[in-house]
């Protein structure tokens, strides 16, 4: 069933109000909604609701809200990935994958070796973009919860979030522990790990990074690019999890 998205604030008395242009637009013209039309609308609580569509304008799409499923937990653990920014729209492609891997945060991240370097404009243009991506994946995946898309942080901003059990730091670098004896000692409910740029992190940042209590860690023997490496500790983590809830 076709999923979208309304912010909550737009849901009251039984009836979401949607009027997001681009849904609109992919309502309205590509699906070609017709008044009755089954749907299920979902907010950024968590909320799901089993919805039909009661009208239809330019402007506005208004459902009658029938059902409402409480926001459920995706992962018994929270997982984050800190990107650094690749060239050119690569970012794009790696949102959209690490949230059909149910990654449930992504940190666009300015390091030290990044060559690409936003302009506060371009980086506000590339949120928007970013987000209806986030959307467009959770609607083609079906989840039922809407990721946390930041917007881009330097380094050391990301070495400060707090909340994260497992905070992992891979690189090429020696004194690198392989993943799995990480995994085989460690007890967490969250998950926060930082993917570098071409180049790696510095050694500076490295250091940083230890000090605040991230565990250096290794991919293997092999060096991946940027949007590779996302997709491959995104992969771990889902298998490390279903290997615990088994």
């Amino acid at each position: 069933m076709h999923r979208f998205f309304c912010v909550s604030q737009n849901i009251k008395k039984g009836q979401a109000f949607l009027d997001d242009p681009v849904q609109l637009h992919h309502l309205r013209n590509v699906l070609r909604f017709k008044v009755g039309f089954q749907a299920v609308i979902l907010d950024e609580k968590g909320n799901v609701y089993q919805a039909y569509l009661k009208s239809l304008t330019s402007q506005q799409a208004v459902f009658c809200l029938k059902e409402l499923s409480l926001p459920k937990v995706s992962s018994s653990v929270y997982r984050a990935i800190a990107c650094a920014l690749p060239k050119k729209s690569k970012f794009d492609e790696i949102i959209d994958k690490l949230i059909q891997l149910g990654i449930e945060r992504i940190i666009p991240m300015q390091t030290e070796r990044v060559v690409v370097h936003l302009e506060e404009k371009d980086k506000q243009k590339k949120y928007k973009r970013w987000q209806q991506i986030a959307l467009n994946a959770v609607r083609q995946c079906q989840r039922n919860t809407i990721p946390i898309i930041d917007k881009v942080m330097d380094f050391k901003e990301v070495l400060k979030l707090p909340g994260f059990d497992l905070k992992l730091i891979p690189h090429l670098q020696e004194g690198c522990l392989p993943l799995q004896e990480v995994f085989n000692r460690t007890t967490f409910k969250s998950c926060l790990c930082l993917i570098g740029p071409e180049g790696d992190f510095t050694p500076e940042e490295i250091s940083l990074a230890k000090e605040a209590k991230f565990t250096p860690v290794s991919f293997g023997d092999n060096i991946l690019r940027v949007e590779t490496a996302c997709l491959y500790i995104a992969s771990i983590l889902n298998y490390e999890l279903q290997k615990k809830n088994s």
